[in-house]
């Protein structure tokens, strides 16, 4: 079959539009036309419902389309390996983590690999959703949880849990927390939003909600728990491994705290010999403080 055209028809298919997809391709949307229907004519198939406001695909076209968009990903992954083998690492690698994990513990640690590999090029997605690996929505992710899917490998991180802390600036104006009933006087912040935060910290959240504070505040990541707290709203639940990186903290009620959150890093298999992935594991390994194998070649 045609390669050009299974290219084309996938073009049309994640637009919807002959003319978008042509735009993407940078051909004309005659030539966009006259390929779909050479390939629907070979195959004696309708792949697409034709609708003012665009192509929809049929039943027979979502099955090609299945297809073609793995053949897509799994030639872009072979482009990467090959820039990889001529270009050492300057191509693109897209990494994917949490708002919070990637704002407060990864994207400051950055520089350092930019300084050694200063032609590396990192797409930074930061989302609470989790990015689908094997499909390629990502090359490398960080997780708060291990990953299921078998095909990727995996490397535990780190571990880290929840903690109360609060600018000392706060603590200076207010009578500090001595036991857990003195924290329904104090404005409690915490992660909350459409996404609750992983099972771990909700039942942390959980436990101190049970008590009847007067005030709280809920932000929908990290990194705004931690600038609220830092601006004195209040004692705010925070991962432990903001306290080394930010000394105006303290930590309250060093007693309580969350069970261990266990960190994974993942990537698919397929990628396991990538230059790219090789550079940037071992990094964040490093960072993270893993110790490797002194003739370590891929995990």
């Amino acid at each position: 079959m045609d390669w050009d055209k299974l290219r084309i028809f996938n073009a049309v298919a994640k637009e919807g539009s002959l003319t978008r997809a042509g735009e993407t391709l940078r051909v004309s949307q005659s030539a966009v036309s006259r390929q779909i229907s050479a390939l629907e004519e070979s195959l004696s198939l309708t792949l697409f419902h034709r609708h003012a406001r665009g192509l929809i695909l049929t039943e027979q076209g979502e099955l090609l389309f299945d297809s073609t968009q793995s053949m897509s990903q799994r030639l872009d992954s072979t482009l990467a390996r090959l820039h990889d083998a001529k270009d050492g690492i300057c191509g693109e690698l897209r990494v994917t983590t949490s708002v919070g994990f990637g704002n407060l513990w990864l994207a400051p640690r950055l520089a350092s690999l930019y300084q050694k590999h200063p032609k590396f090029k990192i797409d930074l997605i930061l989302d609470e959703r989790v990015l689908d690996l094997p499909m390629r929505e990502a090359d490398i992710a960080i997780r708060m949880k291990e990953p299921s899917q078998a095909d990727l490998i995996r490397r535990k991180l780190m571990s880290t849990s929840m903690r109360l802390f609060a600018s000392e600036s706060y603590l200076s104006s207010t009578n500090a927390p001595k036991q857990m009933e003195d924290l329904v006087h104090h404005r409690i912040i915490c992660q909350g939003g459409s996404r609750p935060p992983d099972s771990v910290t909700q039942k942390f959240v959980d436990q101190l909600f049970s008590m009847d504070f007067q005030s709280y505040l809920t932000v929908n990541n990290y990194y705004g728990v931690l600038q609220a707290t830092r601006n004195d709203l209040g004692i705010g639940i925070l991962p432990d491994y903001l306290e080394s990186h930010f000394p105006d903290l303290v930590r309250i009620l060093p007693e309580f705290q969350s069970n261990q959150i266990d960190v994974y890093l993942a990537y698919p298999i397929e990628l396991r010999d990538s230059v790219r992935i090789q550079t940037f594991r071992n990094f964040i390994l490093k960072e993270a403080g893993v110790r490797q194998p002194r003739h370590h070649r891929a995990l």
